[in-house]
């Protein structure tokens, strides 16, 4: 009954469902390593830094350009306070205030924003602090250039004159007269008694669209392996079916009317 399992046609249905169940349970764990490395992403850039086990700073150019490796680590640069700006609708502890903002120009010309820390309320320069004279090293946490949606930076335009809304070399450079790292830095204690900016999160580590996606296309490959197997029984059972009606004499229906005799036309074509 089942010698049909040699015949070509089968040998090619076999062939296949052997060799597509192990390439379906491959894809499948591929996208689901996908999926857990995206969640592993996600706990390392949230994971609070402890202070006391902070690595040792490296210089600004070893960081450079930054990466979701490199967000976070401590940086070193040296330079001379130049340009102070004040960025606005920034929250710390579920308080209003802003970021007070310096451009640190570097040895080769280029300038390194520097958040010296927040201070509650409405931005005013009038109780910002100054930024240190004469040349000074800074050591804090990298940060990468912002965008809109990212750390709170809301899509307004048209700031006041010595605000900005988003900390990124695209904003600032049309604001300074010199070039702009597309990075910054945040320190790790405040200045002039100002309270630090904690480091944020890098973007593209959550748990986004691209993770759960990893996850549905691994039930969907294992979902394919669950199919090719139900529709081999379901040929299979089919094909034992015919075989067993074909060795009782029974013909299926079609086969049946096909053999039946066709009434013939009579001479008159009535």
């Amino acid at each position: 009954m089942y010698r049909f399992l040699l015949t070509p046609r089968w040998w090619g249905i076999n062939v296949f469902v052997v060799l597509a169940i192990p390439f379906c349970i491959f894809m499948g764990s591929w996208q689901l390593g996908r999926f857990e490395d995206r969640v592993q992403d996600h706990e390392t850039a949230t994971a609070p830094r402890d202070p006391a086990r902070r690595e040792a700073a490296r210089p600004l150019a070893e960081l450079l350009p930054v990466d979701k490796a490199t967000v976070g680590d401590q940086a070193t640069v040296s330079g001379r306070y130049a340009d102070q700006l004040l960025v606005p609708e920034r929250k710390l502890d579920d308080r209003e205030g802003f970021y007070v903002l310096t451009l640190l120009r570097t040895d080769d010309g280029k300038a390194l924003p520097v958040v010296r820390g927040w201070l509650p309320g409405d931005p005013d320069t009038a109780k910002v602090p100054a930024p240190p004279t004469g040349r000074v090293t800074v050591t804090g946490a990298l940060q990468a250039a912002e965008s809109v949606g990212s750390n709170g930076v809301s899509g307004r335009s048209g700031w006041p004159e010595g605000q900005t809304g988003a900390i990124s070399a695209a904003t600032l450079l049309n604001l300074v007269p010199y070039d702009v790292y597309d990075a910054w830095v945040t320190l790790n204690e405040g200045d002039s008694g100002m309270r630090a900016v904690p480091v944020s999160a890098p973007q593209g580590t959550g748990l986004d669209l691209k993770a759960f996606q990893n996850l549905g296309y691994t039930a969907e490959w294992f979902a394919f392996v669950g199919f090719v197997i139900f529709m081999w029984f379901r040929l299979l059972r089919r094909e034992v079916e015919l075989a067993r009606d074909a060795e009782l004499g029974l013909a299926p229906e079609d086969e049946e009317a096909d053999d039946e005799p066709k009434p013939q036309p009579s001479p008159s074509g009535v």
